[in-house]
């Protein structure tokens, strides 16, 4: 049988379809990259990042520190690097908190529907008007400030950001044909929606964690901006900035800039990945 050229490449596009979306293939290398550097930053950093040097201290970009160092002599690179770990664990957790807790309240709410579904989705909105800083906040001062109390507090806010997303999904899948037959079959129901029901909106859960993760990451660096997360002098790019706000008056900005365009990157990269993979998940449905 002849191939024509049109059937080849659409049997190409097919198989590489990613390969032809320049934003989703850029963001999802880049997030690969800043997994990797969270895993091997500590590793690759040219000195220990908590290491003081008061006569190095307040210097510019240079071969010796390239990023320049901190008011305490501290190289800024090492720093930046050995944060990456901390700062993409905290929303990693956020978000896999978030999408553990709202996966399993929008599959329940979904496939029992009536009263249960309207009562689940009032909880809903009224969590929706729970600022997320405010609650991390509020946990890190009663249960002191660290790295766990803000990850919890902002991964249960998280969760009905995620539960919505899901439930609109689990709704349409519960209507199919395939849950009835199963139900007719005998299948248990939790049995069909961990089997069935669950792998079904995976992809929507997917797309809605990376979205997330851009979120949770600047959340989580604004509470230890405030001083009630990670705590000096380890290492996270919030506390980075935060320690270079003094800095800044004595026109040594490399400390803010740094982090900052860390933060940045990390949030500009997965956002644009969740919104990537939203749109493919949502165009296959």
């Amino acid at each position: 049988m002849t191939i024509t050229w049109g059937e080849a490449v659409q049997t190409s596009r097919r198989k590489f379809g990613s390969l032809g979306q320049p934003a989703l293939v850029a963001s999802g290398v880049m997030a690969g990259l800043l997994a990797l550097l969270a895993v091997i930053g500590p590793w690759i950093a040219p000195y220990d990042a908590d290491a003081t040097d008061v006569l190095s201290a307040g210097q510019g970009p240079s071969s010796a520190h390239w990023f320049g160092t901190d008011s305490l002599g501290r190289d800024i690179l090492s720093r930046a690097l050995t944060a990456a770990r901390l700062s993409l664990a905290a929303p990693a957790l956020i978000v896999l908190i978030s999408t553990v807790l709202g996966t399993a309240v929008a599959v329940f709410s979904a496939w029992h529907g009536g009263w249960i579904d309207r009562m689940v989705n009032r909880f809903l909105n009224v969590m929706f008007s729970v600022p997320g800083i405010l609650v991390a906040v509020l946990a890190s001062a009663v249960f002191g400030a660290g790295f766990w109390a803000p990850v919890i507090a902002l991964g249960i806010v998280y969760m009905p950001y995620m539960a919505r997303v899901v439930r609109s999904v689990a709704l349409q899948e519960r209507q199919r044909a395939y849950v009835e037959s199963l139900q007719l079959a005998g299948m248990p129901s939790w049995r069909i929606c961990v089997r069935h029901l669950g792998p079904n909106v995976l992809p929507i859960v997917i797309a809605q964690a990376t979205y997330g993760l851009g979120s949770a990451l600047a959340d989580f660096a604004a509470v230890s901006f405030l001083g009630l997360g990670i705590q000096p002098p380890t290492s996270e790019w919030g506390v980075m900035v935060s320690d270079g706000r003094s800095e800044l008056l004595d026109g040594q900005f490399q400390q803010v800039l740094v982090a900052g365009t860390f933060i940045v990157v990390t949030v500009v990269v997965f956002n644009v990945l969740g919104a990537q993979l939203s749109n493919r998940s949502g165009g296959r449905r």
